[in-house]
């Protein structure tokens, strides 16, 4: 699997999000930026974006997925 395939996964299945992906093989970092995550917990966000690519950690497809999530607002302040 490619990062790009992770990418377009997550785009396709979490509406209105924007979606940066690192990593080959089976061992992927993603971060999602979405107002989606608004009120959530990180678990729960977490939760989110695993749900998305459940059946491919499950084939073994992703091994290792380290998952980074942040509203815009809080996007914006991580990146001053």
């Amino acid at each position: 699997m490619q990062a790009e395939q992770v990418k377009q996964i997550l785009e396709s299945q979490l509406e209105n999000c924007t979606v940066a992906t690192a990593g080959e093989g089976c061992d992927f970092q993603v971060t999602v930026v979405g107002e989606l995550f608004e009120g959530l917990r990180p678990v729960k966000r977490q939760q989110m974006v695993y749900a998305c690519l459940n059946e491919y950690i499950a084939d073994g497809s992703i091994h290792a997925l380290t998952i980074k999530t942040f509203t815009p607002a809080q996007w914006e302040k991580a990146q001053n």
